[in-house]
């Protein structure tokens, strides 16, 4: 049986795998916008993989982590989670916006 651990690093790997698709089809939707768009396409790229790069080291934190210390690392996990959650919802939501028109 998988331990809380156990089970919330499968979550947050999860996570990560949908938000890597996430910006992989931004990146096909780059290669054919416009000037104007690919350079916006390629901002929020930028700051969607440093997210994502902050996110893989906080996860290596987390598997890293001595039992005692796991539910502060997770404390702090949860923080930047949800930053990320709410910085790729507004990355998708603005080029679904444009998408639409």
């Amino acid at each position: 049986m998988k331990t809380q651990r156990e089970e919330y690093q499968k979550k947050l790997e999860a996570q990560l795998d949908e938000w890597r698709a996430d910006i992989d089809r931004l990146k096909e939707k780059a290669m054919s916008a416009s000037a104007e768009a690919k350079l916006k396409y390629e901002d929020s790229i930028n700051k969607l993989e440093g997210k994502m790069t902050e996110g893989k080291s906080k996860l290596n934190d987390l598997i890293e982590s001595s039992e005692e210390a796991w539910e502060a690392v997770k404390l702090g996990a949860d923080s930047i989670w949800d930053t990320m959650k709410l910085t790729f919802a507004d990355v998708k939501e603005k080029f679904r916006d444009k998408d639409d028109k």
